[in-house]
């Protein structure tokens, strides 16, 4: 009885240790370079494909109506809250810890990036990497939920 007791435990903690060690869930998104909080950005796993979308701005700075202007695809002049940044990300097949495959927009500057992203710190904050050729930046973004 202690034994099957024990298993059912230790099988749900093994449950909750893998569902955080996916990027699925509400992160608050830090800027690399200000280190200010920027939005909330929910990131939903829809038959292992992962995006994000922004939840909640963060940053005083931003208005709460600001479009993305500078975006030359499909997200051009949309609401940047609500606005699905992050798209198509996969597991990888050879490092399962990492989710990459897809890309990231800045609304910002409407740039769209090839992106990969890696939960670190047992799931609790995420490094969210956005490149070009050579050419990248990392943000570490922190589990909400």
């Amino acid at each position: 009885m202690k034994t099957t007791a024990l298993t059912a435990l230790l099988s749900l903690a093994a449950v909750s240790a893998f569902a955080q060690s996916t990027p699925a869930g509400l992160w608050k998104t830090i800027d690399d370079d200000t280190k200010k909080e920027k939005s909330l950005v929910r990131i939903t796993d829809n038959n292992g494909v992962f995006s994000g979308r922004i939840e909640k701005l963060l940053d005083p700075d931003t208005k709460p109506d600001a479009v993305c202007e500078k975006c030359t695809d499909d997200r051009k002049d949309k609401p940047v809250l609500g606005m699905t940044i992050l798209r198509n990300l996969k597991q990888n097949s050879d490092d399962k810890a990492v989710y990459d495959g897809g890309d990231i927009v800045d609304p910002n500057n409407g740039k769209v990036y090839r992106t990969r992203l890696k939960p670190v710190d047992g799931g609790k904050k995420l490094e969210m990497r956005g490149y070009i050729g050579p050419f990248y930046r990392t943000q570490v973004w922190q589990r909400i939920e």
